[in-house]
């Protein structure tokens, strides 16, 4: 409809001028492309990997097939869903919000007005660490969402008969989400024809994991704690001290604040919160959620590169193999688990060390591109007859958060993809996880529940306490 308004606006226009020499801006003619762009303003780029979920800013490449290939084989492993913080995550907030309760404001004003009738978003302490199931941005929601579009765009890839095995962590939010996914994908068939796989998180399980851990990093979880603070957050508490006189707020309150602010999203559909911060400080909290996870759990910690081998050294054969050992594997795990993946595959490396200091505007490294709650890294194999820039062949592509993201070293095939042959060979310079990690003996040294899972609905929904499925001897 707009085209064609478009189309016959201007030939009415042409025909005006054609007719009196009327210059051609007179009467209204619509822009056929915008020239403003917001992304860069939506904060939900700013609350790293503990907001809602948002797509990744496409790089022009169309998410389906380029014209003569054919998917016939997807690999995806997702982050559940949006949740509510762990406890020991939202000790902070509770904190902060009881020495704002105790202080000796007696009129809240300014930005944070709307305190005095504002509720924590957690009412029972049992929801700690929960999938959320209210709002817009719920994480089952989200969930389900998903596996609903991908049987859209991958549906094609299952013969409406077989069994097709779901592989969850053995995490209660993990296996939610696998199960909502199940729910979206397969429809009235998920209690029949999918089979959820819980594969322990537990580190006697080595390679053959979807959590696996690497014994060189004897603090990692310690590293996500470490005191985070920048000027701007000086500043948001001089703001909010000075418009409510008795306030003794800091800058480690307001980096409180801001996680809590985040986390509200995944459970309301709107949070007072954000629009309490300014920009300038939201850019400064995103970028210290990138440090976080680069250091921590991405291309700055070499120890998580060799872990995200684990992945896609597995991938790889499947990929090799082809669609004769399956077509479809959907995968679900955590953030600080598909980071490590990203960064074994090359992606999103920045050419220096992030600092941290200063930040090095613009940036390549932002995590809200790759692990918001329900991100997800889908590895796709394109089968492809001739075209004008390659002889058939196949292909691999990655999508992440549902834009393509092309490898800057091998991008010569249809739609930007990389040839098989050369993925191979990327993949196989990855440092080998048990060199590396030094897995000891006794554990598994490398994946095997691709090959070896279960085809079992027994774990398909809930009953009981939810125990880990052991791959190869459930019944």
């Amino acid at each position: 409809m707009g085209y064609l308004k478009t189309l016959t606006t201007g030939l009415a226009a042409a025909s005006v001028a054609s007719a009196g020499n009327a210059p051609l801006h007179q009467g209204f003619q619509q822009k056929q492309f915008e020239q403003t762009f917001y992304d860069g303003y939506n904060l939900l780029k700013y609350t790293g990997g503990l907001g809602p979920y948002s797509d990744r800013q496409s790089y022009g490449i169309d998410r389906n097939p380029p014209a003569g290939c054919e998917v016939d084989q997807v690999f995806m492993l997702m982050r559940h869903g949006e949740r509510y913080p762990d406890w020991f995550s939202a000790e902070p907030f509770v904190k902060v919000l009881d020495k704002m309760s105790h202080s000796k404001v007696k009129t809240w004003a300014g930005d944070l007005a709307f305190f005095k009738d504002w509720t924590y978003y957690v009412p029972d302490s049992n929801l700690y660490s929960q999938e959320s199931t209210t709002g817009p941005y719920a994480g089952l929601l989200n969930g389900y969402h998903r596996g609903s579009e991908y049987r859209s765009r991958y549906g094609n890839l299952w013969d409406g008969k077989s069994i097709v095995p779901i592989f969850a962590s053995g995490y209660e939010r993990v296996i939610e989400t696998a199960r909502k996914f199940g729910e979206g994908f397969f429809g009235y068939n998920y209690s029949t024809n999918a089979a959820i796989n819980i594969i322990p998180e537990d580190a006697s399980w080595g390679a053959n994991s979807l959590t696996p851990s690497c014994a060189a990093d004897t603090g990692l979880l310690a590293c996500y704690f470490q005191p985070r603070t920048s000027p701007q957050f000086e500043v948001a508490a001089h703001r909010f001290n000075s418009q409510n006189p008795g306030l003794k707020l800091n800058s480690t309150d307001i980096f409180a604040l801001m996680e809590m602010a985040a986390f509200e999203l995944n459970v309301r559909p709107s949070t007072p919160w954000m629009n309490a911060f300014t920009m300038d400080e939201w850019v400064a909290f995103g970028y210290i959620q990138d440090l976080q996870y680069y250091y921590c759990a991405g291309p700055g910690n070499p120890n998580q590169i060799a872990v995200g081998q684990v992945y896609a050294n597995a991938t790889l054969s499947l990929l090799v193999a082809g669609p004769k050992e399956g077509s479809m594997f959907w995968s679900f795990s955590h953030d600080a688990n598909i980071t490590p993946v990203v960064a074994a595959l090359g992606i999103d490396i920045p050419d220096q060390h992030l600092p941290n200091n200063t930040i090095p505007f613009p940036h390549t490294y932002h995590v809200t591109d790759i692990v918001p709650m329900g991100g997800h890294l889908v590895l796709e194999r394109l089968t492809c007859s001739a075209t004008a820039i390659s002889q058939p062949g196949h292909f691999v592509r990655a999508v992440i958060n549902e834009a393509v993201v092309p490898w800057s070293s091998c991008q010569s095939g249809p739609g930007y993809s990389c040839p098989l042959s050369e993925y191979a060979a990327l993949v196989k310079r990855i440092p080998h996880f048990d060199n590396v990690c030094k897995t000891p003996a006794a554990y598994p040294q490398h994946l095997s529940f691709f090959w070896d899972y279960n085809t079992t609905t027994a774990h398909n929904y809930q009953r009981g306490p939810i125990a880990s499925q052991l791959a190869a001897t459930d019944s």
